[in-house]
């Protein structure tokens, strides 16, 4: 079963997503059926890596230190664009240490979620990623913000050595 589809669950979901979108009919469940199962075929190949999460206690930290950031980075923005202030928005290098797909991945999510900055690439030669802050003041600020505030705590999750 798992050659012919080789993701059932994102099969059944494409299909009933297909039928939710679309007037219900015999042909268009024929087709959904059809288009799910050339996406389940196409994504075999792609098999993600399996995430193991090593530690759940810093998670809830995490989590709280991110509402709170993504609150008052709201406030900024919104304080920012209502004022009519001008602001100096530029692009900083950051160093990351980690090279785990679900430390960057989550991190990329992260800064991305924040209102003002946003990610906009990694080198995984040189470690270094790019990020883009709409109201940049110190680089340094956002270098170290970036590496002990969010990438520390992903490792500490997701990687054995921190």
């Amino acid at each position: 079963m798992r050659r012919l589809v080789p993701h059932p669950l994102l099969a059944v979901a494409l299909v009933l997503m297909w039928l939710i979108l679309t007037r219900f009919s015999l042909g268009q469940l024929v087709l959904g059926t059809g288009v799910a199962l050339v996406a389940s075929w196409a994504l075999g190949p792609l098999e993600p890596k399996t995430i193991r999460i090593r530690r759940w206690r810093p998670i809830p930290g995490l989590l709280a230190v991110l509402a709170g950031d993504v609150l008052w980075s709201n406030l900024r923005v919104a304080r920012m664009i209502l004022s009519g202030r001008i602001p100096s928005s530029g692009v900083v290098e950051v160093d990351l240490d980690s090279r785990d797909r679900a430390v960057l991945a989550l991190l990329a999510i992260i800064i991305s979620a924040t209102p003002g900055t946003s990610w906009l690439g990694w080198n995984p030669r040189s470690g270094k990623m790019l990020l883009h802050v709409f109201d940049l003041r110190e680089e340094d600020e956002w270098k170290t913000l970036i590496q002990t505030r969010y990438e520390c705590r992903l490792r500490e999750i997701f990687e054995w050595e921190t």
